[in-house]
């Protein structure tokens, strides 16, 4: 006889992944990851994350980060910190920024190939770091200090970034994410359903567990 709890477990590994899109230089992706697994989980879904890059995404769609607009700066340094403190999570505004991360993705998609959980707490690691204590990821060293932090043998992740198959990789997820119509980070498909930002957490949680919001849709 088949113990119902392996029916249930079968039943939560074939309904699609939630699919997540961040940059590590996004504070709204470090806001996301920290709860993007919870609320998945709560549905018996898993999370695929994919690591990007903001830059590509803005370039395909003609857009341009908020920060660059004079008038949306200030607000949006604001916002930051107060949607982390809203969260309950710990902020500190980098010093820099935004930040190139094409190394932190590549070494995020490196580790991926090698085991995904490896790759999510990196993902993890270096947005917290980035987004608490100012790490430059953007900086070759302090990225290779990081990693040796994090368990993460730095010589071979360094090995990886420089390495035009890891490069490639990289473009490859950008242009897919591109096609997939992603134009922002974080950003969900959810059942082929698209959801872009942070505070799409509520109705992600509504979409997740059915009912009447989402045969409106």
């Amino acid at each position: 006889m088949i113990d119902d709890r392996f029916l249930a477990d079968s039943a939560a590994q074939q309904r699609a992944p939630v699919q997540f899109y961040f940059d590590f230089s996004s504070p709204y992706s470090y806001i996301a990851s920290e709860w993007v697994e919870a609320v998945a989980a709560r549905h018996g879904r898993r999370v695929q994350w994919h690591a990007i890059l903001l830059g590509a995404t803005f370039q395909a769609a003609e857009l341009r980060p908020p920060v660059a607009h004079p008038v949306k700066r200030d607000y949006a340094l604001r916002d930051f910190e107060r949607s982390a403190r809203f969260a309950g999570l710990p902020y500190r505004q980098p010093e820099v920024f935004p930040i190139s991360t094409q190394n932190a993705a590549r070494v995020f998609w490196w580790l991926h190939g090698q085991d995904p959980a490896r790759a999510v707490d990196w993902a993890r690691a270096g947005l917290r770091a980035y987004f608490t204590r100012g790490v430059l990821l953007s900086d070759a060293q302090a990225l290779k200090t990081l990693l040796g932090e994090s368990g993460i043998d730095a010589e071979a992740a360094e090995a990886a970034w420089t390495d035009p198959a890891w490069k490639a990789r990289l473009k490859a997820v950008n242009d897919a994410a591109v096609a997939a119509g992603v134009f922002g980070a974080p950003y969900f498909i959810v059942d082929g359903e698209p959801f872009w930002g942070n505070d799409r957490q509520a109705q992600i949680e509504r979409w997740l567990a059915g009912g009447p919001f989402k045969g409106l849709i």
